[in-house]
């Protein structure tokens, strides 16, 4: 059913192939915003020096939506909400971003390896600039059992840690190793389907549910 006022797509500024599969998961129409190739897409997610955790996820989505505002604007596309997303792991304070070479992927995955972690996923749904936007974030823990060094070294090799927070994807591979889940699935893939259902229903986003 469509109703009035309702929004018959939102903007998806991820290049994230997982997000793409999670929206198309809720039934919602979506088309890409993705940075040009004058922008610093990377430098959106620096870290700053002491921030927690959930504060820098915060942050950063909101950084990524107050860029996609600008894109949205300066295309002259047709007005239509944006979602943005970003995704984090934590071992305690300490932030695990991507990694920058499979060297760091591996210091990742020992440091992660016979623990429990956190994975944050900020989600902010927002239309135009000076429009209003919402925020939620979504926090689960994962537990790995122990990884050998072989074990760790095959990972790394496969390039799957390749442009993944932590240095892991849950629906990869990695999942042979992971012992208990308490949280979002989804969340940890990188778009929390409840909290990002509910972002969309408030921006008045039409999902086919």
């Amino acid at each position: 059913m469509h109703l009035p006022n309702q929004h018959d797509f939102v903007y998806l500024a991820s290049q994230s192939p997982r997000r793409v599969q999670l929206l198309d998961q809720l039934g919602v129409a979506h088309q890409p915003l993705l940075p040009g190739r004058n922008e610093d897409a990377e430098a959106l997610e620096a870290e700053r020096s002491g921030e927690a955790p959930a504060d820098y996820v915060q942050r950063v989505t909101l950084r990524k939506l107050a860029a996609a505002r600008q894109r949205l604007a300066a295309r002259k596309l047709p007005p239509a909400p944006i979602l943005v997303a970003d995704t984090t792991v934590a071992l305690g304070r300490r932030i695990l971003g991507k990694p920058d070479s499979p060297e760091h992927a591996a210091e990742m995955l020992r440091a992660l390896s016979g623990r429990s972690h956190r994975v944050l996923t900020a989600v902010a749904v927002g239309a135009g600039a000076g429009a209003a936007h919402f925020l939620a974030l979504s926090v689960s823990r994962v537990r790995f059992a122990a990884l050998s060094q072989r074990s760790i070294e095959l990972y790394v090799a496969s390039g799957e840690p390749r442009g993944k927070a932590g240095a892991y994807a849950i629906q990869g591979r990695i999942a042979a190793w992971i012992e208990h889940i308490e949280g979002s699935y989804s969340g940890v893939m990188g778009l929390p389907l409840h909290e990002t259902a509910q972002l969309l229903a408030r921006a008045s986003v039409r999902m086919d549910l």
